[in-house]
């Protein structure tokens, strides 16, 4: 008797693996938050629209078994012309557990889809303070995470290149 196969005799192909991951925030906190009310400190009225300058900084720790830390520093500082209006400063962390992601991709996954989770809260957080400081809320834009995983990993391949070549 011949063997008959389902696809007109040739081998199956064994499926690629898929991976499921999985991630789960088991806590989120303020490590440290900083409001400078800059303008009201030297008695002087903000005019016109400030300038407000945004900077993003993120960090990864390992916290034991598939857990780890994601920390996201906020800082902005709103200026108007050469005077300092604001200055607020948040460092947000989240405690993670993460499953079913290859090591190789755990730091881009860490410093991409922990903060995409993590930066709701702290926006709210920045917007709260600045109101209560006496400004509009300060609505951060929404960050793109990979973008920002992607300049910093390009940054570190031209500051190896240029150690490389001195």
């Amino acid at each position: 008797m011949a063997d008959t196969q389902p696809n007109g005799g040739a081998e199956p192909q064994p499926q690629p693996q898929t991976l499921n991951p999985q991630v789960s925030l088991l806590a989120q906190y303020m490590r440290d938050l900083s409001f400078e009310n800059v303008a009201a400190q030297k008695g002087g009225a903000q005019e016109g629209r400030p300038d407000i300058k945004v900077g993003v900084n993120l960090d990864a720790n390992a916290r034991g078994d598939n857990r780890f830390e994601v920390t996201m520093k906020l800082n902005a500082k709103a200026t108007s012309g050469e005077q300092t209006i604001f200055v607020v400063e948040l460092d947000y962390a989240g405690v993670f557990t993460v499953t079913g992601v290859p090591e190789t991709h755990m730091r881009p996954f860490l410093l991409i889809e922990c903060p995409r989770i993590l930066f709701p809260f702290a926006r709210r957080i920045m917007a709260d303070v600045t109101r209560d400081g006496g400004y509009p809320p300060l609505m951060l834009d929404l960050i793109d995470f990979a973008a920002i995983y992607k300049q910093e990993l390009d940054r570190r391949r031209e500051a190896e290149a240029a150690t490389a070549q001195a």
